[in-house]
């Protein structure tokens, strides 16, 4: 028993001299903080400061020596953005990777807005590769990050065309064609106003590529999903606010062979996407916020539901009326042209018969309480039991009798 007594407090003797030691250690000079992302955060501000001051030379300046190709890359694209008004522009580091002893590779939410019209920036990703010489970090390359999506000022010099609620950004085009595009959004935006007040100042950004490839290279999507529609909206919202400014990117092809009428029809729905952004959520169902938009845009017009829904119509006159609302999937635009056509108009049905068997602010309120919910479970119910008196099944039930008394 002594002899285990004597181990253990030889045990704490060796402690205790070795936590000294350990002390002793830590007390020796340490290596220099690694200043990486600190000296990469403050390369990346003065570049955003030289594109703002439209300083070619500082915004060149931070670009690898002996790098001419991309030298005269960047040199394009702030050429590019010339006569783009904008009001912001930030590079926010978000991570760094080492990638070797003197490069590393930044992950970049690149931020910018347009003076006038974006009340909140405008996100993308980037990556951004920068090497190290002479004490200085350099950028070596700048590339899409997640998505891969392209910016317009990528796709030659922008041109620019204000309207009074508008803004339009185009490549490849006349500004004469994209004051008439402005003209058409500025009716849109007043259009969507009247109906959703809370955006009285509504604004829109659109932005219109060369060519429908270099739509699908916006949306960092294949091209060939987007053909024969005419314009999409990006943005993005979380609990109600929301985080990247909203942009409607008009399909040049398929917008042009639309008469006015249908130009008008799809601004207006685009433009219905951005007044609810911050409504529209997890919880909201892609047959009411497309449904809603498609409501908005054909509000005032004097067309049937036999013009307006030809191809539910089809579908009506051949198999009866669906068994049930659009589900999410049958909104994808890779999919089924005709199924996806009369996706919408099933779900500009329902919110049109909500309108006509209760009124427009029943519409409105029921949009908002979907989108309020905190998940998608339970939110549909919850909306249609406080603002329509029913429950889903007898719900759909309603529209598939609305669906055949209209188209049959």
């Amino acid at each position: 028993m002594a002899g285990h007594q004597d181990g253990t407090r030889f045990g704490r003797r060796a402690a205790l001299a070795l936590g000294g030691l350990l002390l002793t250690s830590c007390a020796l000079p340490t290596a220099p903080a690694d200043t990486a992302a600190r000296d990469v955060r403050r390369l990346l501000g003065r570049r955003a400061a030289a594109l703002l001051s439209r300083d070619r030379a500082a915004f060149l300046d931070v670009l690898a020596p002996g790098e001419e190709g991309l030298r005269s890359t960047q040199g394009e694209e702030f050429d590019h953005l010339a006569g783009v008004p904008l009001k912001d522009w930030e590079y926010r580091l978000t991570g760094l990777d080492r990638t070797g002893g003197s490069t590393v590779t930044a992950r970049v939410d690149l931020r910018h807005r347009i003076d006038g019209y974006d009340t909140v920036p405008a996100v993308c990703a980037r990556r951004i590769d920068l090497v190290r010489a002479d004490g200085q970090w350099y950028v070596a390359r700048d590339r899409p990050g997640r998505g891969g999506a392209q910016e317009l000022w990528q796709q030659g010099q922008v041109t620019v065309a204000r309207g009074r609620r508008s803004v339009v950004l185009g490549t490849g085009h006349s500004r004469e064609r994209l004051r008439r595009i402005a003209e058409a959004a500025d009716g849109a935006a007043d259009a969507v106003a009247r109906t959703w007040t809370r955006e009285r100042d509504l604004k829109t950004v659109l932005l219109v590529p060369p060519s429908l490839d270099a739509m699908g290279a916006l949306l960092g999507e294949p091209a060939a999903g987007y053909r024969g529609i005419a314009a999409v909206t990006t943005g993005a919202s979380v609990q109600g606010r929301r985080t990247s400014a909203d942009r409607v990117i008009v399909n040049p092809e398929a917008y042009d062979v639309l008469g006015a009428v249908g130009r008008q029809v799809v601004l207006t729905h685009e433009t219905a996407h951005v007044a609810t952004r911050t409504d529209t959520t997890a919880a909201t169902p892609m047959w009411l916020s497309e449904g809603f938009a498609d409501w908005v845009a054909y509000r005032d017009s004097d067309r049937t539901a036999a013009q307006i829904a030809p191809e539910l119509q089809r579908t009506v006159r051949r198999d009866g009326p669906p068994a049930a609302l659009p589900a999410d999937p049958d909104f994808r635009f890779s999919g089924d042209a005709d199924r996806l056509a009369g996706a919408y108009e099933g779900g500009w049905l329902a919110c049109r018969m909500i309108v006509e068997r209760r009124d427009e602010a029943t519409l409105l309120a029921f949009y908002r309480d979907v989108g309020g919910h905190p998940q998608r479970d339970g939110a549909l119910e919850a909306a249609l039991q406080r603002r329509l008196g029913t429950t889903p099944e007898e719900f759909t039930a309603r529209w598939r009798t609305y669906v055949r008394s209209e188209l049959a």
